[in-house]
């Protein structure tokens, strides 16, 4: 096996999972194969496609993130409470909420690096505190009723062959191309890598691990308030324990596109992937309407397991080669 195939092959495997889970969905529902469907599965996976790149980066860079789904729900929380209580426009709210959420991590990125404490700590404390700044905020489920949100929710790209693309779509899409963009070329991404293969030499090797260690989390954050955003846009409302659980659905979904654990390896667009094939499991089950949705859970708790022996599997071949995996 060639190293280039090596390299890229978790990212060749959840791909085929995906066109083949894709194929036999179609083969049992005829209706399955249309671009409505294809639609919408980027539609109701938008937050978490967005949620799942910041958690990728983090997740790069040697660390983890498990505040994201509390920074959605108070971030839903936040701007049901500036628009509807506070009666402020969706604009400015969007502004704030965005800054609060990226501050936020970079405010645990800056604990982790200077501190020296592990992401998991952190990264679950955070987890309380958003939680509980939003039941501080208000405990009720409070709907956002301003015009711009129905206005919003009708903004879509139209194409003539039926395919249509909501803005949540679209922002998803737009942030894993923007994503591919600074993690594969440019300097941050750069330093991500080497920070997540190896700290003690990316130290020596004059990465700025302060500044890259903070940013990252900030990123993380950052995206995790546009997901919260698109999520209060997909429901519209805010509520606290919105999005009660979708850090471990980030997580498995960064795993399974291909991403290491250990950091230093992994792709973006690998992420991606694995989030349509979560939505896919999801699809399915719908369609079939005989299964319960606790099925899902089952199906990608597999998948999870079947990855991670893959990867297993890689690092035990390179380590034979007496090599080490590629930068992506």
């Amino acid at each position: 096996m060639t190293g280039a195939l090596q390299r890229f092959l978790p990212l060749i495997v959840t791909t085929a999972v995906l066109v083949v889970g894709f194929l036999l969905c179609a083969a049992q529902f005829p209706n399955f194969a249309s671009w409505r469907v294809v639609g919408n599965l980027l539609t109701d996976n938008a937050f978490l496609g967005i949620t799942a790149v910041g958690m990728t980066f983090v997740i790069l860079s040697g660390g983890i993130d498990l505040s994201v789904g509390a920074v959605i729900g108070f971030t839903t929380v936040l701007l049901a409470v500036l628009i509807e209580q506070g009666g402020w426009h969706p604009v400015p709210a969007f502004a704030v909420a965005l800054i609060a959420a990226g501050g936020f991590g970079a405010a645990m990125g800056g604990v982790i690096h200077v501190f020296q404490m592990p992401p998991f700590i952190v990264t679950l404390a955070g987890m309380f505190i958003a939680r509980g700044l939003g039941f501080v905020l208000t405990t009720d489920s409070v709907p956002i009723n301003h015009p711009l949100y129905g206005e919003l929710n009708d903004m879509a790209l139209r194409f003539d062959f039926g395919l249509k693309l909501s803005l949540p779509a679209l922002l998803m899409l737009g942030v894993v191309l923007a994503a591919v963009v600074l993690a594969h070329w440019t300097r941050f991404g750069a330093n991500l890598y080497a920070l997540g293969g190896n700290r003690q030499s990316a130290e020596l090797m004059g990465v700025p691990v302060a500044r890259t260690t903070v940013a990252v989390y900030g990123l993380s954050g950052l995206l995790a308030g546009l997901a919260g955003i698109v999520f209060s846009l997909y429901t519209g409302a805010g509520y606290s324990l919105a999005a009660t659980g979708v850090e471990l659905d980030t997580i498995t979904a960064v795993v399974i596109g291909g991403t290491q654990l250990t950091g230093g390896y992994g792709y973006v667009v690998g992420t991606f992937v694995g989030v349509l094939i979560q939505g896919l499991i999801q699809t399915y089950i719908t369609f079939d309407g005989t299964l319960s949705s606790w099925w899902t859970k089952i199906a990608i708790g597999v998948l999870l397991f079947v990855f991670i022996l893959l990867q297993k599997g890689l690092l035990v071949v390179w380590a034979g080669r007496g090599g080490e995996p590629a930068e992506a």
